[in-house]
């Protein structure tokens, strides 16, 4: 309760803030957002003092009222709120779980085929696609600003942006080792073969304070590969950057010039070196985040793919789906919001520890 007091408390004071007529902008922006993210809770605050009245009010009638009648009705009044004040504060708890900052951020996403040949690569390619449906689906904005494709038309590496309100919420848990058993198509004998694709999911960090010396970056321009026609350009617009004290390397060749390519590549850069320095210089960081669901560890082996069951596994939660042709068409949400309900079960469980 002394975490919602503060919570209401600072509303009202961005209110009185919000007053000044000398504020420009950038600080109106800023106190406005921080104000709206705050909405929610003096909402709950409000509900709770209201019914907390009711209850208060329904003890000192019963005090006195000799009406037999009367009280009975007052009881049950009083119980029935007593019931809805207990919901709301499991709701107020839930509510006061300490949030993701990164949440509401754009995502970059990679995937990338991993061992099992050209069949990795294709199934990379039918991630990517299911992940278009899934963003497609929730009026997400994806564009593919790298992609690297095999002879077979499979995807070796494909490398994204998503834009859209609450994008990392819903791609987080995506990060892992995804594991594919089926029967390739070039299997005489009929036998399934295991295969595994990494993806890597990033909140995207436009504004992060990551201090990238000239010297310890060598930029490459060339012309943009593709599938030919219209969609290939004629001039050396396609910009690669190489970070030589990392090995980092991000390619981008989405946009048509070569200083638009530039200044997108140098966004993801800066977002992949934030996330790459925060995670060294934080060990303690990084292992709250391996502990939370579904996220920290790529190199964990979170889900698979059974095509001849038709099953779908999320090793994390030991969740098991018998609707393949449907994930594979983006519909993930079941994953995702079992997914995040086992984070917040998690966070209130440790709370309680």
């Amino acid at each position: 309760m002394d975490k919602l007091e503060s919570y209401v408390n600072r509303y009202n004071e961005i209110n009185e803030e919000l007053m000044n007529t000398n504020l420009d902008r950038r600080d109106y922006e800023r106190l406005a957002k921080e104000q709206a993210s705050l909405g929610e809770y003096v909402e709950l605050h409000n509900r709770r003092e209201k019914l907390n009245k009711e209850i208060e009010e329904a003890k000192e009638i019963l005090k006195t009222e000799q009406d037999a009648e009367l009280r009975d009705i007052f009881s049950e009044e009083l119980e029935k709120n007593r019931k809805l004040m207990e919901a709301l504060e499991k709701e107020i708890e839930v509510a006061l779980i300490d949030k993701d900052e990164d949440d509401e951020k754009n995502v970059i996403l990679e995937i990338r085929g991993g061992a099992g040949g050209d069949e990795a690569s294709l199934f990379a390619g039918e991630l990517l696609r299911m992940y278009q449906k899934f963003a497609e689906k929730h009026h997400f904005k994806m564009n593919i600003v790298n992609l690297s494709e095999t002879g077979v038309g499979g995807v070796k590496e494909v490398a994204c942006t998503i834009n859209g309100k609450g994008v990392y919420s819903k791609f987080k848990f995506e990060s892992g080792v995804h594991r594919v058993q089926r029967v390739p198509e070039t299997e005489s004998g009929g036998r399934v073969h295991t295969s595994t694709v990494t993806v890597a999911v990033l909140p995207e960090n436009e504004d992060v304070d990551v201090k990238i010396e000239d010297k310890d970056l060598r930029i490459d321009v060339c012309r943009s590969s593709g599938a030919g026609g219209q969609s290939v350009n004629t001039t050396d617009s396609a910009v690669r950057i190489v970070h030589l004290p990392t090995g980092m390397i991000v390619t981008c060749q989405d946009e048509r010039s070569q200083i638009q390519n530039r200044e997108k590549a140098m966004r993801i850069l800066k977002s992949k070196l934030y996330d790459f320095y925060k995670a060294q210089a934080d060990a303690e960081y990084a292992e709250k985040r391996k502990c939370q669901v579904g996220t920290g560890d790529r190199s964990e082996r979170i889900r698979t793919y059974n095509f001849p069951q038709s099953r779908v596994t999320d090793h994390r939660i030991n969740l098991t789906l018998y609707n393949l042709p449907q994930i594979m068409e983006g519909e993930i949400d079941e994953i995702i919001d079992a997914l995040t309900q086992a984070a917040i079960e998690e966070q209130l469980h440790g709370k309680k520890d």
